[in-house]
């Protein structure tokens, strides 16, 4: 590639791995990681490192100038439980921080951008079973209602200014390189710390809560493969469905049993439960598949393996 990568939210859950993939396919010196805060010494010492705050439109563009940034990962979002306590901050942060580099794209100071969806951006008149592509979206979340909103712009940009925008509607992520970041779906990481260190977990949803879900290491290849993938398979200019595992809190305190079995869970459902029912229980990524090849490689059993190894 002629430019540089610039992955904005680098510090974040996705954003980390993310930018120490790339960093191991393009080159350390060609990704340039960028966030509000500080990031890990393994981000920082690795690479090129940007405090930059994702809202600030003069900033990102001198970034993206200077730095001779090619393709833009733009990771920096409010996520669906801490968005909920501060709606105004995570529309202004989860929208404006799209328009700054879809303009960008348009004025063509950059080429392409990654701009990630999620499952939030459908609600309980969503089909729940084998979520469709395209169907019924009435997300009932700030975090939703912004990614859902961006998706229709993302599509817009890319029909009326040719702009080569794409993403994927990332379900449940589940990684041991990173803390829980304020999601409903976070209790799939917590879990396993809970369950290392305590041997028990009080669970914020309850034991039959099916949602989609997927280990980091599935969402950080699906992303890389999309961008590698010739605009000319891309056809969706939203966001693609992405699917990995569907399971329940029960099913994954099973799954830990088999390696741990003095674990116990119990059950405390609190206004993250109201979230998680608005969300499918499991979704239908046959586009993905068909344009681009797309299809997971780990299950519940593989996921729970590597978490435990990797933490223990």
């Amino acid at each position: 590639m002629s430019g540089k990568i610039l992955v904005i939210g680098a510090s974040g859950q996705i954003g980390a791995e993310l930018t120490m993939k790339l960093r191991s396919i393009h080159g350390s010196e060609n990704v340039i990681a960028a966030d509000i805060r500080e990031g890990s010494e393994e981000l920082t010492k690795s690479g090129p490192f940007e405090i930059l705050d994702a809202t600030d439109r003069e900033k990102v563009g001198e970034v993206c100038r200077t730095r001779d940034i090619q393709d833009v990962y733009l990771m920096a979002a409010m996520l669906s439980a801490t968005g909920e306590r501060f709606p105004d901050k995570a529309w202004k942060l989860n929208m404006d921080s799209l328009f700054i580099v879809l303009d960008l794209a348009k004025e063509k100071v950059i080429q392409r951008i990654f701009w990630p969806s999620s499952i939030a951006v459908f609600g309980p008149t969503t089909p729940k079973i084998n979520t469709p592509q395209h169907t019924i979206m009435e997300p009932t979340t700030v975090y939703g209602i912004s990614k859902q909103t961006g998706e229709r712009w993302c599509e817009y940009y890319h029909k009326k200014y040719g702009v080569d925008v794409r993403s994927i509607r990332y379900p449940g992520l589940i990684s041991w390189k990173t803390l829980p970041g304020g999601g409903t779906t976070d209790y799939a990481v917590d879990i396993f710390h809970k369950a290392i260190e305590h041997k028990s977990y009080t669970c914020f949803l309850s034991a039959g809560t099916a949602l989609p879900m997927m280990y980091m290491h599935d969402a950080i290849r699906a992303t890389v493969d999309l961008m590698d993938a010739p605009a000319s398979q891309i056809k969706e200019r939203s966001s693609y469905n992405l699917s990995g595992m569907s399971f329940t809190p029960q099913d994954i305190a099973d799954a830990i049993i088999q390696h741990i079995p003095e674990f116990t869970i119990n059950y405390e459902p609190d206004s993250r439960q109201q979230i998680a029912d608005s969300w499918p229980s499991s979704i239908d990524d046959t586009p993905a598949l068909e344009d681009w090849n797309w299809k997971a490689a780990y299950d519940l059993e593989a996921t729970v393996s590597e978490m435990l190894e990797h933490l223990s």
